[in-house]
């Protein structure tokens, strides 16, 4: 059993997922059951993925859900490019988010990578 709390990917996706929520605070109330609801719930899905891999206990479970947490990453990083699209950030927040979730997704694959 990893301590999921220790792991550096799941600290950076902890925190990622508090600038979620503030980002998101400000996007229009019309999108409030559209992308606020999109991102969040794939922001918390990263990091609850690695909390509930690195208690199943295997390694092969864990990478599982390693995988899982890739697969929402990959979803926020749409839903960041769109919001974009849609003027909803500006650049700056942009790339900030962009580099963030594609720092977890390095690491997420590192991860996975070792547990082979």
């Amino acid at each position: 059993m990893h301590n999921f709390k220790e792991l550096k990917v799941w600290q950076n996706a902890r925190n990622l997922t508090k600038e979620i929520y503030i980002v998101t605070s400000k996007y229009p109330p019309e999108e409030r059951f559209g992308l606020i609801s999109q991102m969040r719930s794939c922001a918390v899905s990263i990091t609850s993925n690695i909390a509930e891999g690195s208690g199943r206990g295997t390694d092969k479970d864990f990478s599982h859900f390693l995988g899982m947490s890739l697969g929402s990453s990959c979803e926020l990083e749409i839903q960041v490019i769109i919001s974009f699209d849609l003027e909803f950030i500006t650049l700056k927040q942009y790339d900030d988010l962009i580099d963030k979730v594609l720092e977890i997704q390095r690491m997420l694959v590192g991860l996975k990578n070792r547990l082979k």
